[in-house]
């Protein structure tokens, strides 16, 4: 698989062992930028998320109805594996276990979210691994980590947002927890888990080996608890949900005006005053004057804000607050989000060339270099579709396998 334009992580390869969200979120960011992955899929059905859906489409592009069959492809699937190859193998037979050792021997980067110890059973642990390639960087996800009292449980994004408390930070209140919308837990841990990989490798430079990295989808989201941690760490508070309003800064969050919704951040003491100048709000009065005290008198301040704007149209008020130079936006649905020149031109959208299902366009890396051309992006593969291409190579990189390999 070749790019136009080559990336910063160019001539590192990574076998993808893994299935689902977390670990082929993580070998996706290698392989934007730059890594060959190449993931190596069971030949009976692949990756999970292959079978996730609906919404499937069909060979040639059209989105697949109820009692369609024949070659459907996942757009879940088609999320997390862009700029990756797909091979086969059944790492229980001997055939499947002599390709995966091949591929280590080549490899700088394994990537594996697989439950503990299932690694190990396969003879392929963490120990066996650095045996057979002594530089290899193993990315390992969890779902609560690998050791510990809990080290075992199997990890699903939305029991790791219960778990991990973010569920009780999000939502109108106590009793109303809310999941965040994508699987955040699965996301993060992807994410720390290629910047661990990134770190690793910068390390290998200096000291000619390998190394584990860990994360887990618990570690991941505790990790990002932030300003709500130290609330309890530091002042003992329990943070619950609030909705749509921030809990240290107020007004900050989402308000309604006459045809619509609009957000705004009033983060500091002279945005508030221009936010009460522009809109008549009562700025030195008792529970308005500061923001510690907009905090305390929260209900009263979205109040007089959703009160100062309900009779303005959403254009209108956008205009007004940009003027004021109130940080402000709307609130879009992803087809408006997909389709602003903004995002566009960002390098978020990516157009490829599916395997069967043609032209296609999918959410593209959050990262850009500058200096570097744009690269073109490769489509998630078909099942196998690279069984032949990687055995090739492998062929060519290591003419005579050593014996057991």
């Amino acid at each position: 698989m070749q790019n136009s334009a080559r990336g910063p992580l160019d001539g590192i390869v990574v076998v993808d062992l893994s299935r689902a969200l977390a670990g082929p979120h993580a070998a996706m960011m290698l392989g934007d930028l730059g890594a060959r992955v190449i993931k190596l899929e069971h030949p009976d059905g692949g990756d999970d998320t292959r079978g996730w859906g609906p919404p499937f489409v069909k060979a040639g592009g059209a989105v697949a109805e109820a009692g369609d069959d024949g070659e459907l492809e996942s757009t879940y699937f088609f999320s997390c594996n862009r700029n990756k190859e797909s091979v086969t193998a059944d790492l229980k037979s001997a055939e499947g276990r002599a390709l995966l050792t091949r591929l280590v021997r080549q490899a700088d980067v394994v990537v594996e979210n697989f439950r503990t110890g299932v690694l190990d059973r396969l003879g392929f642990s963490m120990e066996e691994l650095h045996a057979i390639n002594s530089r290899l960087v193993v990315l390992s996800i969890t779902g609560f980590g690998h050791d510990g009292p809990e080290g075992g449980r199997a990890g699903y994004d939305q029991i790791a947002q219960g778990e991990g408390g973010l569920m009780s930070l999000t939502g109108n209140g106590p009793g109303d927890p809310m999941r965040v919308g994508v699987p955040i837990g699965d996301l993060l841990a992807g994410m720390y888990g290629a910047y661990g990989v990134v770190a690793a490798l910068h390390e290998r430079n200096v000291t000619g080996r390998g190394t584990v990295v860990r994360t887990s989808l618990l570690a991941a989201i505790v990790g990002v608890h932030a300003f709500q941690g130290t609330r309890y760490t530091v002042a003992g508070e329990v943070p619950h949900g609030q909705g749509n309003h921030h809990p240290s800064i107020c007004p900050y969050g989402l308000f309604h005006c006459s045809d619509g919704m609009v957000q705004i951040a009033v983060g500091s003491q002279s945005l508030w005053r221009r936010l009460a100048a522009e809109f008549g709000l009562p700025a030195d009065e008792k529970g308005f004057a500061t923001n510690a005290e907009r905090v305390r008198n929260r209900d009263a301040v979205v109040a007089a804000v959703d009160t100062a704007f309900a009779e303005v149209p959403l254009d209108e008020l956008l205009a007004r607050l940009a003027a004021a130079g109130i940080p402000s936006g709307q609130v879009r649905t992803l087809d408006h989000v997909y389709g602003w020149d903004q995002t566009r031109s960002q390098g978020l959208l990516v157009d490829v060339e599916h395997a069967s299902v043609g032209p296609m366009t999918l959410p593209g890396p959050p990262l850009r270099f500058d200096g570097r051309g744009g690269r073109t992006h490769q489509a998630p593969p078909t099942l196998g579709q690279h069984d032949a291409s990687v055995r090739e190579w492998l062929d060519e990189v290591e003419p005579e396998a050593p014996a057991g390999g």
